[in-house]
């Protein structure tokens, strides 16, 4: 029998290591106050569950809201170095919900493929809540990176497993907030164990582009923006007066753009500025056809990603084209 493997915790703050002035508070509180080690004790199984030993490390202690390019290349390469071990089964990783979706994505991108899955779990509510969903959420994520039969990215939150890419928070407070849509969850925690659904998509789409990732703030400026009643173009040619480097597009429907909105996309295209399609709707993706395509020859780029994760795959096809 072979030995037993560590399972290792990244921390990164976010509301499961936030604390508030009353137990009763659940939504006035303070994210990433409590460190990584504090997490930890409050499962006090936690080591039996990962069936061999824990190894933990504070990668990062901020509000995900305020993640950025940085912290991500680092985060990416803590998760590298772990997953290269030959002593480690798995890293699972406790961060914010804000931006959970754009990072469990960004890593699936950027990581190699490997056999060791990376988890990422999460809290709605503080440390110090009556009810506090943390020590839950970390206990069923340790235990899906130890049962987990597919690898890749994954996200354990409120007894669901996630897909890095259908992930997506769909509630500000609610405890089961992340949903994958009509895709439905991998899988769900029952009991310390998984019940799988589906495979989990493997990594490493982007491959060696962790090792391009600057390690200052000068990452490519790729911004949102979105169709609406009353659109116009006047933001987009701001952004390219500016120096935008990349548009992401929330679109109305199956990808249709306000007419002025279109036109300024397409000045922007001939400004040699890239410009990415998705859609405004929280469920589907977008679907062509010979009858809705356009005659033009500037087009913007239809992806099948939620706008917030295009916006991570175009930041990354720039910096790969760098």
């Amino acid at each position: 029998m072979g030995k037993a493997k560590n399972v290792v915790i990244l921390a990164t703050g976010g509301t499961i290591a936030g604390t508030a002035a009353h137990s009763s508070q659940s939504v006035g509180y303070t994210a990433a106050q409590l460190g990584v080690e504090q997490l930890l004790a409050a499962v006090p199984d936690l080591a039996q569950v990962a069936g061999g030993g824990l190894i933990s490390e504070q990668v990062a202690q901020l509000d995900s809201k305020d993640m950025d390019g940085p912290t991500w290349r680092h985060l990416a390469l803590r998760c590298a170095h772990w997953q290269a071990q030959e002593d480690v089964a798995a890293v699972v990783i406790t961060h914010g919900t804000d931006t959970l979706e754009e990072t469990a994505w960004f890593l699936h991108e950027v990581l190699p493929v490997s056999t060791k899955p990376v988890v990422l779990t999460c809290a709605m509510r503080p440390a110090t809540a009556l009810l506090a969903d943390g020590p839950q959420n970390l206990r069923d994520a340790v235990a899906c990176a130890v049962d987990a039969k597919a690898c890749g990215v994954l996200v354990v939150a409120a007894g669901q497993v996630h897909g890095a890419r259908a992930v997506r928070k769909q509630h500000p407070y609610r405890l089961d907030a992340f949903s994958s849509g009509e895709q439905g969850p991998l899988g769900w925690m029952e009991e310390g164990r998984v019940r799988w659904q589906q495979p989990a998509d493997m990594g490493g789409a982007q491959g060696g582009c962790l090792e391009l990732l600057p390690a200052a703030g000068d990452w490519p400026w790729v911004e949102l923006v979105s169709s609406h009643a009353g659109c116009n173009g006047r933001a987009v040619d701001a952004l390219v007066a500016q120096g935008v480097q990349g548009l992401v597009v929330a679109a109305t429907g199956n990808g249709t753009l306000h007419h002025a909105l279109e036109a300024a996309l397409q000045r922007a295209m001939r400004a040699g500025v890239p410009v990415w399609l998705g859609t405004r709707c929280s469920e589907g993706q977008l679907v062509g056809s010979p009858e809705t395509a356009s005659t033009e020859a500037l087009q913007p780029r239809p992806v099948t990603l939620s706008p917030v994760k295009a916006r991570i795959s175009l930041q990354l096809a720039l910096i790969s084209d760098l």
